[in-house]
């Protein structure tokens, strides 16, 4: 069952974790390249603190983004800015989040996210803290996979798997990381593929941060994943 309290407590911390790892860092830092291809870490703020607002608008029953172009005018138009206004915008868009859900509201409906991507709004919560935590990482600022939560680490790897589950490009494949175990791609009678390792390589695999190198494959190559 999905706690949409727990885990607006969860984002809550998670942004505050990042807040304070990068107001360590100094002012020239926010224009060098983040791990994420042609981004700086400017460009990384920016979209976290807009897709606060976007998550705000879905909350609220409006469209995610005015557009797909419009998404990416706003962050490129933010990028740039000094880390002082970086670190505010980001601090304040989290606030604004906080506020859109403690308000009373129906969290059992069905919204619209991006690229006409639906789910229930109590997973909203969710997937904000998804963005807080694996863009922290993207920041390449010192805070690696293995430093997430567990139980949000978890809880990540069996929503990607889910995501990619019945997917015909990816064969039936278990993944493990000795404990615990999950299924995705095509539907079929038994796996075809066993992919065992740590749970932050088996996430940052699915999650498209690291190629798979540190992952055991029994049964055939890798699994391509498609993007995300």
């Amino acid at each position: 069952m999905i706690d949409h309290a727990h885990d607006l407590a969860s984002v809550r911390d998670a942004t505050e974790r990042l807040l304070t790892a990068v107001a360590e860092l100094d002012g020239a830092a926010v224009t060098q390249p983040s791990r994420l291809p042609g981004w700086t870490r400017g460009h990384v703020l920016a979209h976290l603190a807009r897709n606060a607002d976007a998550l705000v608008n879905v909350l609220q029953g409006r469209p995610m983004y005015v557009s797909g172009e419009a998404r990416d005018a706003d962050i490129e138009r933010d990028a740039p800015r000094p880390l002082q206004a970086q670190l505010a915008d980001v601090r304040e868009s989290a606030a604004r989040f906080q506020q859109a859900g403690a308000a009373p509201q129906d969290w059992a409906r069905t919204v619209e996210l991006r690229n006409g991507v639906t789910d229930s709004a109590s997973r909203v919560p969710f997937r904000r803290w998804v963005e807080v935590e694996l863009h922290h990482v993207d920041l390449d600022i010192g805070y690696e996979l293995e430093d997430l939560p567990a139980a949000f680490t978890q809880r990540e790897i069996g929503f990607l798997a889910d995501r990619f589950g019945g997917h015909p490009g990816v064969p039936a494949t278990r993944l493990t990381d000795g404990t615990r175990a999950w299924h995705t791609g095509r539907a079929a009678p038994e796996p075809e593929v066993e992919v065992t390792g740590s749970p932050a390589d088996l996430l940052g695999w699915l999650a498209g941060r690291r190629d798979g190198t540190g992952l055991a494959v029994r049964g055939g190559p890798l699994p391509a994943l498609p993007p995300l």
